[in-house]
């Protein structure tokens, strides 16, 4: 697991608001600099806002909805966060997961941080046309339709603008490289501060 921001639960600064991400290899920053990743990145525009949150990175490379569905409980009680960001769904889309079996993962995630007290946030992925355009439209509905019920901020595409660029990605194809970085935060950012301004700028 990649740990951005603090080292450990009992290392975080009493009474400071944490971000955690809770993603994949796209936000575990797979293939370059860790200090490169968006969400590096984040804890920087977090600042030159004026919000004192810590950015905590729980992302893992190659994780699905389902392993999220299975640790979100203790990575909420470690770090207790004030805003959740999640970033799954593309390792099940490109494995041809079902999309209802997606959908009701995500669903047990943000519910469960939403229920710790957390504000969450959600980042749409969108896969490949070659699996087909029903899976390829019902996948996609998933984060429409998750998001819509549960009434969140999201995003449609976390990766707009980067994926087909292939300067932006690094040799698989499938992974943003260093420079396609800001752009992501770009993306995700007007969601991640609807859910902020709901909060204090401070502890």
């Amino acid at each position: 697991m990649l740990l951005g921001g603090v080292a450990t639960a009992n290392s975080q600064d009493a009474g400071q608001p944490v971000v955690l991400v809770f993603g994949d290899s796209l936000s575990a920053g797979y293939g370059i600099d860790v200090d490169q990743s968006w969400v590096h990145l984040l804890q920087s525009r977090l600042s030159s806002e004026g919000y004192e949150h810590k950015v905590v990175n729980a992302s893992i490379s190659g994780e699905t909805t389902e392993g999220g569905a299975t640790r979100i409980g203790s990575a909420l009680s470690r770090f207790e966060p004030d805003l959740v960001i999640l970033e799954l769904g593309g390792n099940d889309g490109l494995r041809g997961f079902p999309p209802d079996r997606i959908r009701e993962n995500l669903r047990k995630i943000l519910v469960t941080a939403k229920t710790s007290g957390a504000a969450v946030v959600l980042l749409g992925i969108r896969i490949p046309t070659n699996y087909g355009p029903r899976y390829t439209r019902a996948f996609e509905n998933v984060y429409r339709e998750t998001a819509g019920e549960l009434d969140i901020p999201w995003i449609e595409f976390f990766m707009e603008g980067v994926a087909l660029n292939e300067e932006l990605m690094q040799d698989d194809g499938i992974h943003p490289n260093a420079a396609a970085q800001p752009m992501l935060l770009d993306n995700a950012w007007p969601a991640i501060e609807a859910a902020l301004s709901g909060a204090s700028r401070g502890p």
